[in-house]
């Protein structure tokens, strides 16, 4: 439970407030998920990051930088991001959650059902932390999400991309969220949520399969247990379904383009 919050002014500020506090402190954006079942922090100090500067999206060097503590209803609203990301914005129903939740917070989480994780994932996305390094988003939690994080960049946030979200309803827990994604050299990236830790399916983008064959190897890359969403072999089965259908939308998709 928080008991205390600092305001920096900078992002020295902050880091130093980090290394001060340490494991008591915790970095505070929106504010969503230190305050929600599960991701509920113990800690009981906040740093808030409100007057860091975190919020805009622009070019730099040809890749588009997102910063960090922009509210997911503000991105979703900026013309410059791609319509995958638009749409995987849309699967977070709540337009409040969407308004107070912002896209470092859930990288940050890195929740086991993430809508967001999978097409960053596709999108090669990267992040800037606060040591001034740059990453893969896929090697931040090898960090143990404790650096700061600054923003999150898509290289090449126009390529062929898709994404679909299964769950029983609009505001319902999803089943599985998927991503998939063709750049200019025909490289596939596969990415998933929910029958899985946020992450990407390496065998299957590279076995050069599509169709029922992908179906088939997807379902059996996945081991997600039987719980109110449903049960292994529907996940195991609707999982392979949609990334099957997913890489047929990007093929397409080129093919038109």
């Amino acid at each position: 439970m928080i008991e205390q919050l600092y305001r920096p002014g900078s992002v020295q500020q902050a880091l130093e407030l980090k290394r001060q506090f340490q494991q008591d402190a915790v970095y505070f954006a929106g504010g969503s998920k230190l305050n929600a079942t599960p991701t509920k922090t113990r800690q009981k100090i906040a740093i808030a990051l409100s007057q860091l500067g975190l919020d805009q999206v622009s070019w730099q060097q040809g890749a588009l930088h997102i910063g960090a503590t922009i509210t997911l209803q503000r991105l979703m609203d900026t013309q410059l991001i791609p319509q995958a990301l638009r749409e995987a914005l849309g699967f977070v129903y709540s337009r409040h959650i969407r308004n107070q939740a912002t896209l470092g917070g859930e990288v940050v989480s890195a929740a086991k059902d993430s809508v967001l994780l999978p097409v960053l994932l596709a999108l090669s996305a990267q992040v800037v932390v606060g040591s001034g390094k740059t990453m893969a988003l896929e090697d931040y939690p090898l960090c143990g999400g404790s650096e700061l994080l600054l923003a999150v960049v898509l290289p090449d946030p126009y390529r062929t991309c898709a994404t679909r979200k299964i769950a029983r309803s609009a505001a319902g827990l999803p089943v599985v969220t998927a991503a998939v994604s063709r750049d200019a050299q025909a490289k596939i990236r596969i990415a998933l949520s929910g029958v899985m830790a946020p992450g990407r399916l390496r065998d299957a983008e590279n076995s050069g399969l599509s169709g029922l064959a992908l179906e088939q190897v997807v379902a059996q890359m996945v081991s997600p247990p039987d719980d109110i969403c449903g049960s292994s072999v529907y996940k195991r089965y609707i999982t392979g379904v949609v990334v099957a259908d997913l890489l047929a939308d990007c093929l397409a998709s080129g093919e038109k383009s």
